[in-house]
């Protein structure tokens, strides 16, 4: 009988993997050229194909507009925003903290508590991101060379790939697939999606590529494992580690580093877009 094997493509969209894209991730360019290779490649072994989209807002939490300084000043691209007391403030890349709070004053309890959840979740601080992905824009869009691939894909296998969106809830980042840094209890869509995780568990092998390693291919693939019942299924888990690149900055680079290092430990697997199934 053959493999099920199920490729996931994380975020592989123009904004990430388009050098003129509103948050371009160093390397995805060539990234995506390698897994259309591979998806042409593996025509007759895919058996599912599963492409993830991050879709905002422009008027988002991680978006420079929601946050103002006491001068009405929107805070730079790759700004921390953190709490001190129950204070919003900026903290630049120096460790420079400047008294903040959301533009819109009503929206200003639901974001400390939002920001005290995610401190509380240990996972990552609150970032602001150029505005990117926005619906309906072509940096929403998926990559070409990738939109071509799976749909040549779909023509030999009479199949269809799900497309999973993430991140149109302004009040929650949402890196992970599975489900938002701070789920929103009366937003379905920002908790835990059972049938993506069931998914991962039904197929012999599960093939990750797509941006950013450091974000969120790291965040989806962890709330996936982590949702397994049985550790044993770490071992069909294979990242491509050809086909995916960190936010490039040094602290991201980290993020990444940390990230394959855990997941090794726990027996996943990984290999390169040529190797695999070889």
């Amino acid at each position: 009988m053959a493999l099920k094997v199920h490729l996931v493509c994380i975020d592989d969209q123009n904004d990430f993997t388009n050098p003129n894209g509103a948050l371009y991730v160093k390397g995805a360019d060539e990234n995506v050229k390698r897994i259309a290779r591979m998806i042409e490649r593996l025509k007759d072994k895919l058996s599912d194909i599963t492409l993830t989209m991050d879709s905002h807002h422009k008027v988002d939490i991680s978006h420079p507009m929601w946050f103002v300084d006491n001068n009405g000043n929107p805070p730079a691209p790759f700004t921390n925003v953190s709490l001190d007391g129950d204070q919003i403030v900026f903290v630049d890349l120096a460790g420079n903290k400047t008294p903040a709070h959301t533009r819109k004053l009503g929206a200003q309890e639901r974001t400390v508590k939002y920001l005290k959840a995610l401190a509380a979740s240990k996972r990552y601080p609150h970032t602001i991101w150029p505005e990117h992905c926005l619906i309906g824009d072509e940096g929403h869009n998926i990559a070409p060379v990738i939109s071509a691939a799976v749909h040549g894909w779909e023509e030999k296998r009479y199949a269809m790939s799900e497309v999973l969106t993430k991140g149109s809830n302004p009040w929650t980042e949402h890196f992970s697939a599975v489900k938002a840094e701070v789920p929103d209890p009366n937003d379905p869509s920002t908790q835990i999606n059972q049938n993506f995780v069931q998914a991962a568990m039904n197929c012999d092998i599960m093939l990750w590529v797509g941006e950013a390693l450091s974000h969120c291919l790291a965040n989806t693939f962890r709330d996936t494992v982590e949702n397994f019942p049985d550790p044993s299924f770490y071992g069909k888990m294979v990242i491509l580690t050809d086909a995916t690149s960190p936010v490039d900055f040094p602290v991201f680079h980290q993020y990444a580093d940390a990230f394959l290092r855990d997941m090794k430990a726990k027996g996943v697997k990984t290999s390169t877009t040529t190797d695999i199934l070889a």
